[in-house]
C-alpha cells in the first residue's frame, strides 16, 4: 500500500490516468457479451469545446462506462462532422488575411486548402473531448468526409433519385446573403425586431408591410373569403403604384383578417406564404432582389440598390404619389442564419429537394409504435407534430466544400445535415447497426435525430438508435444562452485546469436532476465536485492508514454493508431510468453524510482486520458506483488500495454483484 499526499491533485493525476487508459486497451470493446453501441454526436471540425459539449458527452461516458462494467460488449464511436458551411467560412477568413478571395485560387485549390486547414486543426476538439475522461474507442475515429463516408452519401442520394423523392425546382428558399447559399428552415432563428408597418394605399384597398421594397414584385392583393369587408372586390384589378402594372384581388384563406388591414400585398418570389398563396392562384413570380441583396435590372432607379437603400428610395417614391396612408411601429420576429449572423432573405431559387412524404410517414409510425423512445417523454409529440407537418428539404448549398451533387455538371453541395443523417450508418460497420442510444440537444432534435431516425428507416430497415435522450442546455446564471461573442460563454478547459474534469462532470450532471431542460450554470457546483474529490481522497488515505490484513470478503457490519446493497440498487435503477442527476445526488449525500460523518467516525477507535476488510469492501463498492460519474479520482484511490485477486484497472471492474440486472 502506498502512503497518499495530503490533499488530491487532479492536475497531476488526470493526464496521466488518461494515458494508462489508453495504453490498457480499455476504451475498445470487451469480452463476448451484448453489444452496446453508441455513437458521439460529432462536433464541427472548426469546433472548441463548450459546456454544452461537455454535458452532453459526460451522460454518453456514464452510460458507456456503466454498461462496461456490466459486462456489455461497448463501443463508442468519435468522430467530426466536415461543417460545410462553417469550415468554408473559417478558411475564407485566413484567406482573406493574406488577401486572398476564393475565386483567385478556384474551387479545386480552395478545396485543398479546406483539407488541409481540416488535418492542422480539425483534431483539436477530440483533443480536448479527452480532458474530460471520455472513454471513446479512438482507433474507431469516424469523419463525414472519409472515403467510405462519401461512398455512402453518394449511394443515399442516388437511391432517393431512383425512387423519384429527390427533384430539382425553383421555389422560395432561405438565402444568405452573407455566405451565398441557401438553409434549411432548421439553420436559422428568429429574433425580435422593432420595424415600422407601412400602409400603402392601393386604390380602392390599403395593404400592411414592413418590407416595401417588395412591393416592386407584388403580383396580387389577397383578402379572406369570408372578409365581409372587401367581398364586392374580389376579381377586381388595381393599379400598383410606381410599376404601374395592373395586378388582381384574390380571395385566400392563408390571408390573416386581424393583420393590418385585413389585406396582403402578394409577393410570390419574396414570402414562403406568398409563394404558396401564389402557386394555388397561378400568379406571376416578379424577382425584385437577387442573391447579392441588391435589387435586379429592370426596375429603373431602384435597380443595384442594396435592400436598406432601396427600401429608403421606395419610401420616398410613394411618400411623393401619396401612397403612404399612415406608420406605426410594429415588433416582430425576423430570421436570422445560424452561422452568418445576417438576416436571412427569402428568394426564389433553383435547388435540389427531397420529398418528404413517405420518409415522414415511416418515421411516424416507428415512433408511434415505441421504436424509439424518447427520454424525456414530451420530446416524442415534437418530434411527431415536426414530422406531420413537414415541407419537402431544400439540400443542396451553394458553397465549394462538402459533399457535390453527385449529379454531371451540378456545382452545388449536398446540405451538411444530409451527410449527417447517415451518421450511424455510414460511421459503423453494418453488424454494429443500430446504436442503442443518442443524446443531443434539443436544438437539433428535427435537424439530425429525426433524420437520422427515417435515414436508418430507409437504408437499413430499423431506425438507428433505442432511445433518444435530449438533455439540457447549459445556460449562464440569469438563465440567457451562453454566448462566446458576448463574453458569456465559460470554457470548459479553464474549469478543468482550475477544479479537475471529475469536478467539472459532477457540477454539470448534478445539476441535472427532474428532467429539467435548461441548467443555469453556477460554478459552486464546480467547486462542490472539487470539494468531493477531495473528501474521497481523505476517505481513502483514512482507509489505507489502518493498514490491516483482511480478506475483502469478511465483512463484520451488516448494517452498512446493507445500507451499500441499497445504494447499489438505487444507483442502479437511476442509470438505467437516465436519471443521473439523481444517481449522484444520492451517492454525494451517501457517501459525505451516512459514510464518512458517521460509519467512517465509528471506526476510528477500532483497529481489527474485519473492521478494516469492510471498510475496503465498502469503499471499494462506492468506488465503482461512483467510476461513471467521476472516473479520474476513482481509478487513482483505486491503484492506491491494497491488491486482492482479481483485481484490474477500475475501468474494467465489474458493476457490484449485488445490484439489479
Amino acid at each position: 500500500m502506498t502512503e497518499l499526499s495530503k490533499a488530491y491533485n487532479s492536475a497531476e493525476t488526470e493526464d496521466r490516468i488518461y494515458k494508462l487508459w489508453m495504453e490498457s486497451g480499455a476504451f475498445a470493446p470487451q469480452g463476448d457479451g451484448e453489444p452496446y453501441t453508441v455513437m458521439i454526436a460529432p462536433p464541427n471540425i472548426t469546433g472548441s469545446l463548450h459546456m454544452g459539449h461537455a454535458l452532453e458527452n459526460t451522460i454518453s461516458d456514464i452510460l458507456v462506462r456503466y454498461h462496461r462494467m456490466k459486462g456489455f460488449r461497448t463501443l463508442w464511436v468519435p468522430g467530426v462532422d466536415h461543417a460545410g458551411i462553417s469550415a468554408q467560412s473559417k478558411v475564407e477568413k485566413e484567406l482573406s488575411k493574406q488577401g486572398i478571395k476564393k475565386q483567385d485560387i478556384g474551387r479545386e485549390a480552395f478545396v485543398k486548402k479546406v483539407e488541409e486547414w481540416k488535418e492542422q486543426y480539425g483534431h483539436i476538439i477530440l483533443d480536448q473531448l479527452k480532458k474530460l475522461g471520455f472513454s471513446f474507442d479512438w482507433s474507431k475515429t469516424a469523419y463525414t468526409m472519409d472515403p467510405a463516408y462519401k461512398e455512402e452519401v453518394k449511394k443515399a442520394f442516388l437511391h432517393y433519385k431512383e425512387k423519384g423523392w429527390i427533384y430539382k425546382g425553383k421555389r422560395i428558399i432561405n438565402w444568405s446573403v452573407k455566405d451565398q447559399t441557401s438553409l434549411s428552415d432548421l439553420e436559422i432563428y428568429y429574433q425580435e425586431q422593432k420595424d415600422t408597418l407601412y400602409y400603402l394605399n392601393y386604390g380602392p384597398i390599403t395593404v400592411a408591410t414592413t418590407r416595401p421594397e417588395t412591393m416592386l414584385g407584388d403580383t396580387a392583393v389577397a383578402i379572406h373569403p369570408s372578409d365581409e369587408r372587401y367581398k364586392n372586390l374580389i376579381g377586381t384589378k388595381i393599379t400598383l403604384p410606381i410599376t404601374g402594372r395592373e395586378i388582381p384581388i384574390i380571395a385566400d384563406h392563408a390571408v390573416e383578417k386581424e393583420f393590418g388591414t385585413g389585406a396582403v400585398k402578394v409577393t410570390p418570389a419574396h414570402d414562403f406564404l406568398d409563394f404558396e398563396i401564389g402557386q394555388r392562384n397561378n400568379l406571376e413570380q416578379i424577382e425584385v432582389i437577387n442573391k447579392f441583396g441588391k435589387v435586379v435590372e429592370g426596375f429603373g432607379k431602384f435597380s443595384g440598390l442594396k435592400i436598406l437603400d432601396a427600401r429608403k428610395a421606395v419610401i420616398e417614391e410613394l411618400e411623393k404619389l401619396n401612397v403612404i396612408e399612415k406608420t406605426e411601429k410594429y415588433t416582430h420576429n425576423v430570421a436570422y442564419g445560424e452561422r452568418c449572423q445576417t438576416v436571412i432573405e427569402p428568394l426564389l431559387s433553383e435547388q435540389w429537394f427531397l420529398k418528404m412524404d413517405e420518409l415522414a410517414k415511416k418515421a411516424i409510425k416507428a415512433i408511434e409504435a415505441d421504436e424509439v423512445h424518447y427520454h424525456p417523454e414530451r420530446w416524442k409529440d415534437v418530434a411527431l407534430t415536426w414530422l406531420r407537418n413537414i415541407r419537402d428539404w431544400n439540400i443542396s448549398r451553394q458553397i465549394w466544400w462538402g459533399h457535390p451533387v453527385p449529379i454531371e455538371g451540378e456545382t452545388d453541395v449536398l446540405d451538411t445535415w444530409f451527410s449527417s443523417a447517415l451518421w450511424p450508418m455510414a460511421a459503423l460497420p453494418k453488424e454494429s447497426y443500430p446504436t442503442q442510444m443518442i443524446t443531443s440537444a434539443r436544438d437539433i432534435i428535427h435537424l439530425w435525430i429525426t433524420r437520422m431516425i427515417f435515414s436508418g428507416l430507409e437504408f437499413r430497415g430499423e431506425v438507428p438508435f433505442k432511445d433518444v435522450i435530449i438533455h439540457g442546455t447549459v445556460l449562464t446564471k440569469d438563465g440567457k444562452r451562453m454566448s462566446k461573442s458576448l463574453g458569456t460563454g465559460v470554457d470548459p478547459l479553464e474549469l478543468i485546469e482550475k477544479y479537475g474534469a471529475d469536478a467539472t462532470r459532477f457540477g454539470l450532471i448534478y445539476q441535472s436532476i427532474g428532467g429539467q431542460q435548461d441548467i443555469k450554470y453556477g460554478e459552486e457546483f464546480i467547486l462542490t465536485g472539487k470539494k468531493f474529490a477531495n473528501k474521497l481522497w481523505n476517505i481513502s488515505r483514512y482507509i489505507i492508514g489502518k493498514n490491516q490484513n483482511g480478506n475483502i470478503k469478511n465483512q463484520n457490519d451488516e448494517e452498512i454493508v446493507s445500507k451499500i446493497h441499497t445504494i447499489e440498487e438505487q444507483t442502479t435503477k437511476h442509470i438505467q431510468n437516465y436519471e443521473f442527476g439523481e444517481a449522484l445526488h444520492l451517492l454525494y449525500d451517501f457517501i459525505w453524510h451516512e459514510y464518512a460523518d458517521k460509519y467512517i467516525e465509528s471506526t476510528k477507535d477500532k483497529s481489527d482486520s474485519e473492521t478494516f476488510s469492510t471498510l475496503i469492501f465498502t469503499f471499494s463498492t462506492l468506488l465503482k458506483l461512483l467510476h461513471p460519474f467521476m472516473p479520474f479520482v476513482t481509478e487513482e484511490i483505486w491503484g492506491k488500495l491494497p491488491s486482492w485477486e482479481g483485481k484490474k484497472l477500475l475501468i474494467l471492474e465489474s458493476w457490484p454483484s449485488s445490484s439489479s440486472s
